[in-house]
């Protein structure tokens, strides 16, 4: 597939507004404005335009449930925290295309009656907010930002806020409380964002390559939009490739493209690092249960994946080969997800540093076979326990690596050691606990 996303972004000044016009950029701003603001929605509605944060959840309903009868002011909120481990295609968008990241707010504030969007970035992108912002101030002064668009009577404001580097500012509910000077923990719903949101208001929270597709929609129409990929799964979609590929990086196709052609296909990953086997994949960052290579012939869609029992989530691929130990990939994510809860539910708060407590011992070589139940037992105390999906993420490593590789880890207890590769072992030293 054509790349639309990212066709640009490898081209010298491409972040730029002179670049970005020069190329049709604005344009689907223009033409939405001369739409009310119900056919905008219906339109993305048609298109059939899923999340591309993480849940796949259809954006025009998201948008069709903001609450336009309160008189309250409405809000856009763009989702750049992307702390999600294995993904990294926000950054790509907003660093060599950070117009179409306004663009798609532009005309996403417009759908829903608002006047303000924010783009709330990670505390560690603070290159990128350098960028949003040089070009933030480009395209206020050309007219594309502020007060009475294009002539309008549109007024709309974008505004860049960097968090303070919490992997939980990703949920959408502790993105409105940072935004707002709070903790980023998790509120509890209903109210959903949509009826009371930031400052208690309606507000819509969207992924940035979630809005990013919106400007194409609203230039070509719904229809173009849904055929770039599966029924239900349509436009262009980002793919981030990390681990034991050839090929590391940024990859935009459709829906179409199977799983085992995002990994070995040469346009692509271009196969397994060093002659290696495939060991296992995550398909969509590390909170997702593992394919293994028996299941990398299905679509890369959000259904072709829920299918085959995982997700594709923010469709970071972590891909890992045979000199993989499963169990130290298990405690190295669990180091992090224990380190990353925001404290607020007592199921992930202590379950996460247990679970990583258990995970250390049988990695050290001083597991005992009971220990695998007490993972399984505290991993299900914690999933489905917790406020938001915090807790289903951190349980995650544990209930799929057990259950898939139960095997590795009952060598670990019986020989007390790590049965991988020995060179593999010596470039990666068991974490310190804390």
């Amino acid at each position: 597939m054509e790349p639309i996303l990212t066709k640009y972004v490898k081209q010298p000044g491409a972040a730029t507004l002179e670049f970005y016009t020069k190329t049709g950029g604005y344009d689907a701003l223009k033409k939405a404005l001369t739409m009310t603001p119900d056919a905008v929605v219906e339109q993305v509605k048609q298109s059939g335009l899923r999340g591309r944060g993480g849940a796949g959840f259809p954006t025009g309903m998201k948008w069709q449930f903001v609450d336009k009868k309160s008189p309250k002011p409405k809000y856009i909120c763009c989702n750049a925290d992307e702390s999600e481990p294995g993904t990294f295609k926000d950054h790509v968008l907003m660093e060599r295309n950070p117009h179409l990241v306004f663009e798609g707010c532009l005309i996403a504030c417009h759908a829903i009656g608002a006047k303000v969007a924010y783009i709330y970035i990670r505390g560690e992108f603070y290159h990128v907010q350098l960028v949003l912002e040089r070009e933030l101030a480009k395209a206020r002064a050309a007219g594309f930002i502020g007060k009475n668009i294009f002539g309008t009577g549109f007024d709309c404001e974008i505004y860049v806020h960097r968090g303070a580097g919490a992997y939980e500012a990703g949920e959408e509910t502790a993105l409105i409380e940072s935004l707002e000077g709070k903790k980023a923990q998790p509120r509890l719903k209903p109210p959903f964002p949509a009826v009371a949101g930031l400052y208690g208001c309606p507000t819509a929270v969207n992924n940035v390559e979630t809005l990013c597709n919106v400007p194409f929609i609203i230039a070509n129409g719904p229809e173009a939009f849904a055929k770039l990929g599966p029924e239900k799964n349509g436009g262009p979609k980002l793919y981030c490739l990390s681990g034991h590929v050839n090929k590391p990086g940024v990859y935009e196709t459709s829906m179409h493209t199977t799983v085992r052609e995002l990994i070995y296909d040469p346009k692509f990953g271009g196969g397994i690092r060093g002659g290696h086997q495939l060991k296992c994949v995550i398909p969509g960052g590390s909170s997702v249960p593992v394919l293994l290579p028996e299941q990398l012939d299905i679509p890369a869609s959000f259904d072709g994946v829920a299918g085959a029992g995982s997700m594709l989530g923010s469709a970071g691929m972590i891909v890992m080969d045979e000199t993989t130990c499963m169990v130290w990939a298990a405690q190295n994510l669990l180091y992090f997800y224990k380190h990353e809860s925001c404290g607020k539910c007592t199921p992930c708060r202590e379950g996460g540093d247990w679970l990583h407590k258990l995970l250390m011992k049988v990695e050290s070589g001083h597991g005992e076979m009971r220990d695998l139940d007490l993972l399984l037992s505290v991993a299900n105390n914690i999933a489905g326990k917790t406020l938001c999906a915090f807790g289903d993420a951190a349980a995650t490593p544990v209930l799929t690596t057990v259950k898939t590789f139960r095997a590795e880890y009952e060598a670990h207890i019986r020989e007390g050691r790590c049965t991988v590769p020995s060179s593999w072992r010596a470039s990666r030293p068991v974490l310190a606990a804390h």
